[in-house]
């Protein structure tokens, strides 16, 4: 199996393992890791995801070695990408199975995140880099361009300026930079990106979700959207849930939980 996937509570954890290749995605690899993610998407007890991969690397991106003798990708899902998932959608108000990821996916980054690895991570709302995290556009260099989601999603995360510096000059962005740019949202040392990927997982999954999952869809969909359109939509996702999980969690702080900013009990 290439993709090997496992449970951890309400934290599924999905590992890319082609360590030989440094995790880079073949044909079958790809539809494999689309399975995953939306099947991890139609499981109701499962909350949050981990991506992440084996032997010490997150993934090169497309096997080249694959393309070079001829492979062809055959996408699972108008939503697929050629690497699998990179097409799925964060912002529809409901699920659409094989469309939509309404749930948190974080990417835990080990080594080499490049070339469609980078925009695998990308694909994550969340990515927790080792001290080795190497992220890059390695592929301008064949002259394969960017068609996972690279040249829509790099930008928004790290601005346009740094975007360009990634995309044009292709160079090798280590975990330091990524996370001054915010890239990387935790650093954490050599070996240990899984476990705090899946202890934030965990943190994560704690909250109230159909509250946490429409904030997230809202973020998303800002980018989308005029500021008018965008905050009128905001209300009308997040209103209904005031009634559905906001009053029971108001009452739980009246009840002395959560004071002073305490996420430890609530």
């Amino acid at each position: 199996m290439t993709v090997i996937i496992e449970r951890d509570g309400p934290v599924a954890i999905v590992t890319i393992s082609r360590p030989a290749a440094r995790n880079a995605v073949d044909p079958d690899t790809a539809l494999a890791l689309f399975a995953a993610l939306t099947d991890f998407e139609g499981d109701a007890a499962l909350m949050a995801c981990v991506l992440t991969g084996a032997g010490g690397n997150f993934c090169a991106g497309a096997d080249l070695k694959a393309v070079g003798a001829g492979a062809r990708w055959r996408p699972a899902a108008a939503s697929a990408g050629p690497l699998g998932p990179t097409r799925l959608l964060s912002d529809a108000p409901v699920s659409e199975p094989g469309i939509t990821l309404t749930k948190p996916l974080i990417a835990a980054v080990e080594g080499y995140a490049v070339a469609g690895g980078l925009e695998l991570a990308l694909l994550a709302d969340m990515r927790v880099a080792s001290a080795t995290a190497q992220f890059g556009v390695f592929c301008r260099r064949w002259g394969v361009p960017l068609i996972d989601g690279g040249t829509v999603r790099l930008p928004r995360i790290v601005g346009q300026g740094r975007a360009m510096d990634m995309i044009l000059t292709g160079r090798a962005v280590g975990a330091e930079e990524a996370h001054q740019w915010g890239l990387a949202n935790r650093l954490v040392g050599a070996g240990e990106a899984r476990d705090a990927a899946v202890a934030l997982a965990q943190e994560i999954a704690r909250f109230p979700q159909a509250c946490l999952r429409a904030d997230r869809a809202s973020a998303f969909a800002g980018w989308s959207r005029d500021l008018h359109d965008a905050l009128l939509r905001e209300g009308v996702r997040g209103a209904p849930i005031v009634a559905q999980e906001g009053q029971a969690g108001a009452a739980r702080f009246a009840s002395g939980k959560g004071r002073g900013g305490a996420f430890e009990e609530i």
